[in-house]
């Protein structure tokens, strides 16, 4: 794809790093940390200090299969295409790398094979450590919530859809199916989005953590992702859990600030291994 065409960084790298110059980034990097959301759409990336770095489409570079999408669905199907495309935004390609930390978003029910090969993409950007946090909570820390009551998150993507139950800041019990904003009008119509999301929702309330759906609903779910940004949806919804659906603050970027609020607290954990 012509550079001229595609969605590529929010700004230049380099020029985002806060009092260094591009020459002064490579002998001070391990000192960095990133958090990242390897969507099946977009792949984001925050650094403190800096904020969102990268909001860019989910591609494999030009040369290397242009415009074929190495993440669908949530998973990594392409590894060779994700590698490239992560090398591009945010690896020795784009200037950079060698991170003391990665912070990374995994889909609920991300299992251990598709967590590896996600991992496995990730070794491009030469990190000392990596640390994954699932998406619906690293969204619902971007989103300043309330962790100590239950909260359900709805998280409409391009082409997933998770609904997940927190208690005490932990996921325990979680339900996903693979349809998105990107299926609406094709294969899928609003109605039948939204009511398979009152059925994820239907179904944990007949589960033991009944209750604490019950105390979610009356505080009312958070929405996010980019089906957040469309109020129809937020209306149907509303109306047919009977509940209020609370839009996060940018929901698209949610999962990204809290995977970073996330990547700073690690930062200052003893256990990590100290820098370079």
């Amino acid at each position: 794809m012509p550079p001229t065409q595609r969605d590529s960084l929010v700004t230049p790298l380099a020029r985002m790093l806060p009092q260094r110059r591009r020459g002064a980034w490579s002998a001070t990097r391990r000192s960095s940390g990133i958090a990242i959301d390897l969507g099946s759409a977009r792949t984001r990336a925050w650094m403190p200090d800096c904020g969102l770095l990268v909001d860019a489409p989910t591609v494999t570079p030009a040369g290397a299969g242009d415009g074929c999408r190495p993440v669908q669905r949530g998973v990594v199907v392409d590894l060779q295409g994700a590698t490239r495309c992560l090398d591009q935004l945010l690896g020795p390609a784009a200037g950079l790398g060698q991170y003391s930390i990665v912070v990374l978003t995994t889909p609920l029910r991300c299992t251990e094979l598709n967590r590896s090969v996600a991992l496995a993409a990730l070794e491009v950007l030469d990190a000392r450590t990596v640390v994954t946090i699932e998406s619906v909570k690293a969204a619902a820390l971007g989103a300043g919530a309330d962790l100590t009551r239950p909260l359900l998150v709805v998280d409409i993507g391009a082409d997933l859809t998770e609904v997940g139950l927190l208690v005490d800041g932990g996921v325990t019990e979680a339900s996903r199916f693979e349809v998105g904003t990107s299926d609406l009008g094709a294969t899928t119509g609003l109605a039948e989005l939204v009511q398979s999301i009152v059925g994820a929702v239907t179904q944990l309330l007949r589960l033991d953590c009944g209750a604490q759906v019950v105390d979610a609903l009356d505080r009312g779910p958070l929405l996010i992702g980019g089906g957040a940004l469309r109020p129809e949806i937020t209306y149907r919804l509303s109306k047919r859990l009977l509940a209020p659906v609370w839009p996060a603050p940018a929901p698209h970027n949610a999962a990204v600030r809290g995977a970073g609020l996330a990547l700073v607290a690690a930062q200052r954990h003893p256990s990590l291994p100290g820098e370079d």
